[in-house]
């Protein structure tokens, strides 16, 4: 733990990345910058068309599970730039697009030459009948970091604007409850955990707008079975990885517990519709890896027959650069691991091959 001095105050992770990242007191953050977050990382929807593309698909099939009602909505949380909003927008077929209201959540201001149609929130809308899409949204709702002292107590991590750390108080309350259920850590001195109760929170927030239709989370994630004994907490700066400081200088992120915002989303779509117990919404709920969820909705990454360079060259070698990052978006090791937390609200999972069963 370094005991270095430097500025700032001694203040937990949560508020130190909350005022690097989205500003206070009057001041710009990291993601208020005129770049937006494709100046400093590489996200699937700037990786390749094809997954925008594979977003629209899925909202089709919601909007086919739903009874093609006369509004459909597609919210997509943490828009950056609006890239996702407006690739969604273009992939749609003409009919579906007519009847999509469009909504891009962001905290930055609305970019220049962005589409009139397209909405620009600060927060989602409170009534939601279609497809809300949160991609690597969860990963920047900041969260406390805990830490195993020499006596085997968790407590929290104190941090300066200098990315200097201590640790500060045990951790208590429903934080060490969380812990508890979630991140339970052995009393080995050094063991850090990231608690991602206000990612819970922010998560049965959005998924309770959802009245009908399909709430997905996709971000970098672990599972109760395989969580980081030293915790993910890092940072990007110009497309490399960093030290996180919290300083507004870089992007500051945490894997995301997905299963544990499953269960937090559950109990918000029970509470919302009122039709359903939380287990029975818990039950319907699936966390699949995104390789999984692109090959499902059409995003194989399969090279095109050789014998197409022959009749056609133009489309072999367009066929052959679209398969290549296809490749990228499902890649072991890469954006392939990422997880994909789907919630189903009144329609049954629209990536089972078999709808209504299992």
């Amino acid at each position: 733990m370094d005991e270095e001095t430097g500025s700032g105050e001694w203040r937990g992770w949560r508020a130190a990345t909350q005022a690097a990242l989205y500003g206070s007191e009057g001041t710009g953050g990291f993601y208020r910058r005129s770049e937006g977050p494709a100046g400093h990382f590489r996200t699937s929807v700037h990786a390749s068309p094809l997954f925008a593309e594979a977003v629209a698909r899925l909202l089709c099939r919601v909007d086919q599970a739903l009874g093609r009602p006369s509004s459909l909505d597609f919210v997509d949380m943490a828009a950056g730039r609006g890239e996702l909003v407006t690739a969604v927008l273009a992939a749609l077929p003409a009919d579906v697009a007519a009847r999509t209201r469009v909504c891009a959540v962001e905290v930055a201001d609305r970019p220049a030459g962005l589409a009139h149609r397209i909405e620009w929130l600060s927060e989602p809308p409170r009534q939601v009948t279609g497809l809300l899409f949160a991609n690597e949204w969860l990963d920047n709702v900041p969260v406390e970091v805990a830490e195993v002292d020499s006596a085997g107590v968790a407590r929290l991590v104190l941090v300066r604007d200098t990315g200097a750390e201590r640790l500060g108080g045990r951790v208590s309350g429903a934080e060490a409850e969380w812990l508890a259920r979630w991140w339970p850590t052995a009393a080995e001195e050094g063991l850090r955990a990231e608690i991602g109760l206000p990612r819970d929170r922010a998560w049965a927030s959005a998924v309770s707008c959802v009245e009908g239709g399909l709430a997905v989370a996709v971000d970098y994630a672990h599972t109760a079975e395989a969580r980081p004994p030293f915790g993910t907490l890092t940072g990007f700066r110009e497309g490399r990885e960093t030290a996180p400081v919290p300083d507004g200088s870089c992007d500051i992120t945490a894997h995301v517990a997905l299963d544990a915002c499953a269960e937090a989303g559950a109990t918000a779509i029970a509470t919302a519709t009122a039709t359903e117990d939380a287990a029975r919404a818990l039950a319907g709920a699936r966390l699949l890896t995104q390789r999984a969820a692109l090959r499902a909705l059409g995003v194989t990454g399969a090279r095109p027959p050789l014998a197409l360079a022959s009749t056609d060259p133009s489309a072999y070698v367009r066929a052959l650069a679209s398969a290549g990052e296809a490749a990228e978006l499902i890649a072991p090791g890469g954006l392939g691991d990422f997880g994909w937390l789907l919630q189903p609200v009144g329609i049954p999972d629209p990536l089972d091959p078999e709808p209504g069963t299992g």
